[in-house]
């Protein structure tokens, strides 16, 4: 399936370690292999649209996505620090969701 990145994704992945870069590539590509069917530990849906991937490690990453159209769209990612999704980044997600739609 493809996979579309949104600029503020791919400016947020570079700025992360370099470990961790490529732990998040390798995960990206993971979801690319299995979409729909990937699940815990590297997925995990949050809404009735949205998914997040995660991606575990020194830096705990989240990147929302959803599927639309035959394509896989990450749309937001952050650094997760607390068991909780901050509801800001989720918000953020969904914006941008809709316009998407």
């Amino acid at each position: 399936m493809k996979i579309n990145i949104d600029a503020s994704v791919e400016k947020f992945i570079l700025k992360l370690e370099k470990h961790t870069i490529a732990k998040t590539l390798r995960t990206i590509d993971v979801l690319e292999k299995f979409a729909h069917r990937l699940g815990i530990p590297h997925s995990k849906k949050v809404s009735a649209n949205l998914f997040e991937l995660r991606v575990r490690g020194q830096q705990e990453v989240r990147i929302f996505y959803c599927f639309n159209k035959g394509s896989i769209y990450l749309l937001h990612g952050f650094i997760k620090k607390s068991q909780k999704i901050p509801r800001k980044e989720l918000q953020n997600a969904e914006n941008k969701f809709r316009l998407l739609t």
